[in-house]
């Protein structure tokens, strides 16, 4: 199988992209502002559809919408104006803010350096107030562009082999990352971003999907060029990285019409890019030839061995009845942000347990039901009820296993290449794997679901932690030096995703 005959591809860039305190030292990268690239892509000839923006806000709590704790109705279709919602808490622009040099576009979910890379693409059968086709989502303008009319919904379930959460589908979004909108600033570890800023938006779709009862079900095996040639993007500048089948029940699609080429013309995003080979060289090694290959990478799978768990373990309170939000998961996506600062006081036992519970895994074709990739470690610097240390998270009994008890402050500052946020917060939240019986079983294409599987549980504490009126930040991290400090417990395992969590600073607030 392409990407599954050896793995190499994946475990070299993710060598070659780690920091390391030489690294960083080392690094002479200097932002380029004057190629900077335009925040959003736009079709320079396509007819705008505006997208309704009369959405309820659906009054299910956050914390329950978040876990995916709301039954999905099988019989249940998306229309234009729940997928306007979804899109809108997803991927749309939340609120912008003016100033002497131009405007900046806040969106529903966190982005390494608030890049935005990720593009949404509707394929649809016809719904009761939307025509079938393909349609990029344009954040810009918060519209539709169709580039091809009909049902093609029958092109995806080819390309993901028979993917039986697309074949009953009434519509399915596509993601897909422009690497030089993130590159521009990361270079060649881009290519991790681009899981990371997908698993983000997910958390947040997933998560208005669940309060919606619409069920969404995530289809990381396809056959790339397939995918690429439907939405008529170039794989070398913008590839397909992930597809969300939305709702079920339908009877399987019609034969598609033929996937023409289309060649559409948008503008530019900078006078000039930068190639950086590393970024296509894992991704062309991670890709798959044909539905064929789709198919037989999905799930079903042989049950990874279980992680170690210590002999002493400490179950998690429970968030008492009283205490538990009840904002909607629309308000809390609304004021959402990045703590800038973090105070030193604690935060609750329980709220750590609730912020943990959420971090449920989705269901997926790279996971078993409930089962994920990544396993959660623990930083404790302040958190009523639990002693400061180093733990590791049981996710079937949601406890938490004590690697070493101690007040480590100054490591978790340092581990997160020395910033702050990471010294001040109230737990520092890592999710690790070992990604050798990952990538043996998946090939070069677990590593994106590897990160994908981490990035999706970092966003879901994310948006718990909001709901609990925590603050919270995504950190990047010394690699190897974050394992060390794990192990031996974490030996052999490869730090995916961080995330911050504790009160907000008078003045840090969140951005």
């Amino acid at each position: 199988m392409a990407g599954n005959r050896d793995t190499a591809a994946a475990l070299s860039y993710h060598q070659r992209t780690k920091h390391s305190v030489e690294s960083v030292r080392r690094d002479r990268h200097v932002l380029d502002w004057a190629i900077q690239p335009r925040p959003f892509k736009v079709y320079v000839d396509l007819e705008a559809a505006p997208l309704p923006r009369d959405f309820d806000v659906d009054p299910r709590p956050a914390l329950e919408a978040i876990a995916g704790a709301a039954a999905a109705n099988p019989a249940a279709a998306p229309d234009l104006i729940s997928l306007a919602r979804l899109l809108h808490f997803s991927a749309g622009v939340t609120r912008r803010r003016t100033y002497p040099g131009g405007e900046v576009f806040y969106r529903a979910a966190a982005c390494t350096g608030a890049l935005y890379h990720i593009d949404l693409y509707l394929v649809t059968g016809p719904l009761a107030d939307l025509d079938a086709g393909v349609y990029h989502f344009g954040p810009h303008d918060f519209a539709l562009r169709c580039l091809r009319r009909g049902d093609f919904r029958g092109s995806l379930v080819a390309a993901s082999g028979g993917a039986p959460a697309l074949a009953g589908a009434p519509a399915a979004l596509v993601f897909t990352s422009t690497f030089w909108r993130n590159a521009w600033k990361y270079r060649a570890r881009t290519y991790r971003h681009c899981s990371w800023d997908s698993g983000t938006i997910l958390a947040n779709l997933l998560a208005v999907a669940a309060a919606s009862n619409l069920a969404a079900e995530i289809v990381a095996g396809f056959a790339d060029d397939e995918v690429n040639a439907l939405l008529d993007v170039d794989p070398r500048r913008e590839a397909a990285l992930v597809i969300v089948a939305l709702g079920r029940g339908n009877a399987s699609p019609p034969s598609p019409p033929a996937v023409t080429t289309l060649s559409l013309e948008t503008l530019p995003l900078s006078e000039r890019e930068v190639d950086y080979p590393d970024i296509n060289a894992v991704h062309q090694a991670s890709s798959l030839p044909s539905g064929a290959e789709a198919a037989s990478w999905r799930y079903p799978f042989a049950t990874a061995p279980a992680a170690k768990v210590a002999a002493d373990r400490r179950p998690l309170p429970p968030l008492p009845p009283e205490s538990r939000p009840r904002e909607a998961i629309e308000s809390v996506i609304l004021r959402r942000g990045s703590a800038r600062r973090f105070g030193h006081a604690p935060i609750r036992a329980e709220e750590l347990g609730a912020i943990l519970a959420a971090t449920t895994a989705p269901a997926s074709d790279f996971a078993a039901p409930g089962g994920a990739l990544a396993d959660t470690y623990l930083i404790v610097n302040a958190v009523d009820g639990i002693d400061p240390g180093v733990y590791f998270y049981d996710r079937e009994g949601h406890q938490l296993s004590p690697l070493r008890h101690g007040q480590f402050r100054p490591q978790a500052g340092h581990l997160c290449l020395g910033q702050e946020l990471g010294h001040d917060a109230a737990v520092n939240i890592y999710w690790l794997a070992d990604l050798a019986p990952i990538l043996e079983r998946f090939g070069n294409r677990g590593y994106r679901a590897a990160q994908l599987d981490a990035a999706i549980a970092g966003g879901k504490a994310y948006l718990a932690a909001y709901a609990l009126r925590l603050g919270a930040t995504g950190l990047t991290f010394f690699d190897d030096e974050v394992t060390a400090f794990f192990s031996p417990h974490a030996a052999e395992k490869s730090v995916l995703f961080l995330l911050a969590v504790g009160h907000p600073a008078r003045g840090g607030s969140s951005s």
